[in-house]
């Protein structure tokens, strides 16, 4: 995959993840002098119009959200090619898979983010929002603003599977990673509400 020089304004330096429906890239705005995430939707599903929408409702969900504990949503665009993009918060920290993959993490430390993850699940169920996929690549870190070079936000990424549940009463679709999927996320007849996040 050969990276392109520039997504809208944003100066594009290198890939940061590939997924099914998307690739991330990391930018740098010149103008405000900050990197940024850009994903952008994967040209196989630009002319699915049920995935274009899917996409752009994890970014007006995102928007209306709009809170410390959720990735942030600065921009959004379209490409030349048609293909929409958003850019976001750049969680400059990693992720939690990131830190699995270095060893286990430390009882209080563990309890302390598991704290600080179920305060980012609260604001989604507080409005309704299912996330139907938390996974540890999904659970992002960010440096905070307070001076303190190891002080950092936990933020929950990729709405991309969560619904707003006063808009989708019934909700069976079976989404999500397996391994991390409440039992009833598997069953096409179960509907799926706040409990499937605290599994």
């Amino acid at each position: 995959m050969t990276a392109p020089l520039l997504i809208g304004p944003y100066a594009i330096e290198r890939l940061l993840g590939v997924g099914s429906f998307a690739t991330v890239w990391l930018g740098y705005d010149r103008a405000l002098d900050t990197h940024v995430a850009i994903k952008v939707l994967a040209e196989n599903w630009s002319h699915d119009l049920r995935v274009r929408e899917r996409f752009g409702d994890e970014f007006r969900l995102l928007r209306r959200l709009e809170h410390e504990r959720l990735v942030r949503v600065h921009a959004v665009g379209e490409l030349p090619d048609g293909r929409p993009y958003a850019v976001l918060a750049w969680a400059d920290r990693g992720s939690l898979r990131d830190r699995l993959t270095a060893g286990p993490i430390p009882g209080p430390a563990g309890l302390r983010l598991l704290g600080e993850i179920c305060a980012g699940v609260a604001v989604l169920h507080r409005n309704g929002v299912v996330h139907r996929d938390l996974t540890p690549g999904n659970i992002l870190f960010h440096s905070a603003a307070s001076g303190d070079p190891g002080a950092e936000r936990v933020l929950i990424a990729d709405l991309g599977l969560a619904k707003a549940l006063a808009a989708a009463s019934g909700l069976t679709a079976r989404a999500g990673t397996p391994g991390y999927m409440a039992p009833e996320q598997d069953d096409p007849g179960a509907v799926i509400d706040t409990r499937a996040d605290v599994f």
